[in-house]
């Protein structure tokens, strides 16, 4: 297993990778950690878009680490802290995932709120490098046993 820490991103809070990278089935599967709408520098916005914005470059930046792209995505969790929140947050992701040739699966789940109260917006992704129906069936098989 390979964690993924690009240093383009602000350090994790605590003791954990922003991401990792492991080989299962002969596919490369990639986790990321939730990512919050913070800057490197600190910087936190106060526009869920703007927030959403930063969580999806954050992703992005942690997908390269290891090679990926947001084409190679197969899961969008994502987390709001009010209804209102939604708007800005899906016209963020739609924008990050305009140009790909298939769409991932989404969730999308309104929570009480995160580590700072200023945060209004979390992402997290699942990658699936070399992604085939037929990885996809296995892997399914494999969790359910």
């Amino acid at each position: 297993m390979k964690s993924l820490l690009p240093k383009s991103l602000a350090a994790p809070f605590a003791r954990y990778a922003h991401g990792v990278a492991f080989d299962t089935h002969g596919r490369r599967l990639i986790l990321t950690s939730g990512q919050l709408g913070m800057e490197k520098d600190g910087t936190i916005p106060e526009d869920v878009e703007a927030q959403a914005d930063i969580c999806f470059a954050n992703v992005e930046a942690i997908l390269a680490d290891d090679g990926a792209t947001k084409a190679d995505v197969a899961r969008i969790n994502a987390y709001v802290t009010d209804r209102a929140h939604m708007q800005g947050y899906m016209a963020a992701r739609d924008k990050w995932l305009a140009g790909v040739d298939h769409l991932p699966a989404s969730t999308l789940v309104i929570v009480s709120g995160f580590t700072k109260p200023e945060f209004k917006v979390e992402v997290e992704v699942t990658a699936v490098v070399g992604q085939t129906r037929r990885f996809f069936r296995t892997f399914s098989r494999n969790v359910r046993s």
